[in-house]
């Protein structure tokens, strides 16, 4: 008979005798299909010129391509994502990923515009697996080590967010803007055969017994009745227009005297914050431990100080390095310990409570872009790194605020521990 300390590491759905749902190297291929699947939404950045130029694109319509693909990944948040809750992941995530392949090749041939476009919109509606991933990674996961899988696992999320821009940028230089969507599509097919063959074909919570509409109603009514989700949800808005502040105007300051580096050296800074965001992994562990409020008071205090050196970003680059490698650690160990804690309130609604968190996500990304933007044409970079260690400060605050209930909350759903 296994002690309780076996109980109490064993996957939902795992048996006695049977191997472990989860080994390590099967939450690696969880985190490199997260970072496939995300990288999708950021792939256009760098090509939106050649793009325009290839279908004779007006300036406008040309912008509304990364606007399309980031609606298309909002609406896929809530509608898609909660499918997980009522739906059997493992066959979830290999249907959306070869619908995935087909939304590329559509890209990747758009003979006009209007079919680009569409293209765009049903593959950032079809990139939200990457969230369907994480909850399904997170269902499999034994309760005492969900915040280190959950970490591995988001580090392939921001990894794919980081280098996104950096690979399609090489890849157009070497073979044109519809090579990226042709190598993108078949690893996403590579990758939906591999995860067919692996996942295990049961596990974590069962299905919930609802209708598609009393799904979507039910992933609202969550936030009306989980105080430590909307916590952690306004948390994630926060660090996340942090987060797109940098990333979305950064190249603007390098890109001008005295740098003037190209898009492609700028691209490579992707690779510097991919260094914070592994070490960040870490706060899945201190997660595991109970340390989660003391990890996120940490975290956005160490947020809101990697704007002091990146405020020096046009007299040297090493700051420039250091506010990037500190911003990018403590966005990911924050969105570990959300994505871990609102899990936890209710794993039998795990992909509702993850697919609604990252819709603050997005909000977040969203408002810190076009403010971010718009503030440095006014202002420069300066006020640019206000706004960001505004964002940074006020998360901040509101966890000095909240920190006595939220630990209350936490209380409740802290993983058993290991005997």
């Amino acid at each position: 008979m296994p002690c309780s300390g076996e109980a109490a590491t064993r996957p939902a759905g795992v048996r006695g005798g049977e191997e472990p749902a989860l080994s390590r190297g099967v939450v690696v291929l969880f985190a490199v299909a997260c970072a496939a699947a995300v990288a999708n939404v950021y792939f256009a950045q760098p090509l939106l010129v050649a793009m325009g130029d290839d279908l004779a694109m007006s300036p406008a319509l040309v912008g509304s391509i990364v606007t399309l693909t980031h609606v298309g990944y909002g609406l896929g948040l809530f509608l898609l994502v909660p499918l997980g809750d009522m739906a059997d992941r493992r066959r979830l995530v290999v249907a959306q990923l070869l619908l995935l392949v087909a939304a590329l090749a559509v890209v990747a041939a758009a003979p006009t515009a209007a079919v680009l476009l569409a293209g765009m919109a049903a593959m950032g509606l079809l990139a939200v697996v990457t969230q369907t991933l994480v909850a399904f990674a997170a269902s499999l996961a034994p309760p005492a080590e969900r915040g280190r899988v959950v970490g591995l696992v988001t580090g392939g999320v921001v990894i794919g967010i980081l280098l996104a821009r950096t690979a399609s940028g090489v890849l157009a230089d070497l073979a044109g803007w519809r090579s990226v969507y042709v190598a993108s599509a078949s690893l996403t097919a590579l990758l939906a055969l591999v995860l067919h063959r692996v996942l295990p074909r049961h596990g974590g919570s069962p299905p919930a017994v609802l209708r598609y509409g009393q799904l979507l109603r039910s992933t609202v009514s969550l936030f009306l009745r989980e105080p430590l989700l909307r916590l952690r949800a306004l948390f994630g808005l926060l660090i996340f227009a942090s987060f797109s502040t940098l990333w979305s105007s950064v190249a603007l300051p390098l890109s001008e005297p005295p740098y003037a580096l190209s898009h492609t050296a700028v691209g490579m800074l992707g690779l510097i914050g991919v260094v914070g965001a592994l070490a960040a992994s870490a706060a899945g562990r201190l997660n595991d431990r109970g340390l989660s409020g003391r990890t996120t008071g940490l975290a956005l205090a160490l947020l809101a100080l990697s704007w002091l050196p990146l405020a020096f970003t046009r007299s040297s680059l090493w700051a420039l390095v250091a506010g990037v490698i500190l911003l990018d650690l403590a966005v990911q160990a924050v969105h570990v310990t959300n994505q871990t804690l609102i899990y936890a309130l209710r794993p039998d609604a795990g992909s509702r409570l993850i697919g609604g968190y990252m819709v603050f996500y997005s909000v977040g990304s969203a408002t810190g872009a076009i403010a971010a933007t718009a503030l440095y044409a006014a202002a420069g970079w300066g006020a640019v790194c206000a706004l960001g260690a505004g964002f940074s400060g006020l998360g901040f605050v509101l966890w000095l605020a909240t920190r006595r209930g939220a630990a209350a909350g936490v209380r409740k759903v802290r993983p058993p521990a290991v005997r």
